[in-house]
């Protein structure tokens, strides 16, 4: 899946705005500030949240690693050619944006909450 296509698959999930950060990195968060994913991370890698739990299992796959300055708070990240299939990586980057969601007060979660089934 090329960054283009991810952008816009993340710019459609509820209330994701796209910003330029620390030089070239295009960060997608939501409600202000909340990173749920960065493109061109690092020169052309990607990096996104993954639940805690399976973390572990994400980093021991050929081409992913925990994402620097973020693996304490689960982050992991790849580089171009991304070693999922574009099914995995749109399941995982909705996931994402659910984990940092459901981290917000429950007035803020309001429209921004997916079916994730």
């Amino acid at each position: 899946m090329p960054p283009t296509a991810i952008a816009t698959f993340l710019l459609q999930l509820p209330g994701v705005r796209e910003d330029l950060k620390w030089g070239s990195n295009r960060v997608f968060s939501i409600a202000g500030n909340k990173m749920i994913a960065i493109l061109d991370f690092l020169g052309d890698g990607l990096a996104f949240k993954v639940d805690s739990e399976l973390f572990l299992g994400y980093v021991d796959r050929p081409g992913i690693r925990p994402a620097p300055y973020l693996a304490r708070a689960h982050w992991i990240s790849m580089t171009a050619p991304y070693p999922l299939s574009d099914a995995e990586l749109k399941d995982l980057l909705t996931r994402s944006h659910q984990l940092v969601v459901r981290k917000l007060p429950k007035i803020r979660q309001v429209g921004l909450l997916v079916d994730l089934d």
